[in-house]
């Protein structure tokens, strides 16, 4: 497989687990595309049209140096130029693939971020009230990674010769759909504590744990009823709104899963006695690179985890 391929499987394995469906994220394109075609005539030059194909601006190509079959890869979930060093200083790395996004798809994070209106709706949050909320929040991600140096580690891999992608809401679909299946497949989950174990089952958890970064309660007590478990915060760019807390409480939910959560958003669960249970950040990302990075695998590509990657393999099973 070239670089193209692997970025378009791993694009397609993301659709195929988004909480929207096809449809859902057909939709999604079809709204880019209008407003693509209602631009002037000035900015369309400014446009990537590869973007009207790509549901998941924060996954992208970032650089291809050579355009030859991958055979080995180094993958972490942050590359940054120390890991591209790294690389020259491993033999035949073909192409590096970070989870976090870097480049454009850094400076476009905040354009994934529609896909939680979608999810809580699901939920049972009115999807005004959901759009309405996330529109401050978007706008203020989107203030947020302006200030930063996006092409510093896409640089580097040009300078040194690297292929270069990187696999953010495309790979914490499949995250986030893995957890919720394995969740709806217990009829035995009444506690969080029971919520907690089975989390600590997952192997990529289970070796998070040995270095203090496995699943933990936030909000809420062991012993704790989950009420209804809502996978909102595990796929969709980065934090929602705080204010979506009291909001998601009147639709029902119970407990949030999620990746991780900051002081202002944890206040709010509490006020709103909303449970929150942390999966773990590198542990969770690592697990839905982990299930692309399968797919690789059974095609006989070398995988070489860097930078947090906690790499368990499922090809063989």
């Amino acid at each position: 497989m070239k670089t193209k391929e692997i970025y378009n499987l791993a694009i397609n394995k993301g659709i195929e687990a988004d909480f929207r469906g096809r449809e859902g994220v057909t939709n999604v394109l079809k709204r880019r595309r209008r407003k693509y075609e209602n631009l002037p005539e000035k900015e369309k030059g400014d446009f990537n049209e590869d973007d009207l194909k790509n549901p998941y601006l924060d996954s992208q190509i970032l650089n291809i140096a050579e355009d030859k079959e991958v055979k080995k890869v180094l993958v972490g979930i942050d590359i940054e130029p120390a890991e591209i060093i790294l690389a020259k200083e491993i033999e035949g790395i073909d192409l590096i693939i970070s989870h976090h996004p870097m480049g454009k798809a850094l400076a476009n994070l905040h354009e994934v971020m529609d896909l939680q209106s979608d999810v809580l709706n699901q939920y049972g949050v009115p999807i005004n009230v959901a759009e309405g909320l996330m529109r401050e929040r978007i706008s203020e991600v989107a203030r947020g990674v302006n200030r930063l140096n996006h092409q510093r580690t896409v640089d580097t891999a040009k300078i040194l010769g690297f292929n270069l992608i990187c696999l953010h809401t495309s790979s914490d679909n499949l995250a986030a759909r893995f957890l919720k299946e394995k969740i709806e497949e217990k009829d035995d989950l009444i506690i969080l504590q029971d919520l907690i174990e089975l989390l600590n089952e997952l192997p990529e958890h289970k070796e998070a744990i040995k270095f203090g970064a496995g699943p933990r309660i936030f909000v809420g007590k062991k012993e704790g009823r989950c009420g209804k478990i809502a996978l909102t915060e595990i796929t969709g760019g980065t934090e929602g709104s705080p204010k979506l807390y009291e909001k998601m409480a009147i639709a029902g939910i119970g407990t949030v899963v999620g990746m991780h959560i900051s002081e202002e958003n944890k206040k709010e669960a509490e006020a709103a006695n909303i449970n929150v249970v942390i999966a773990g950040h590198m542990s969770s990302d690592s697990l839905g690179m982990n299930l692309i990075l399968d797919e690789l695998e059974k095609r006989g590509i070398e995988i070489i985890p860097c930078s947090g990657l906690i790499r368990v393999s499922r090809a063989q099973s």
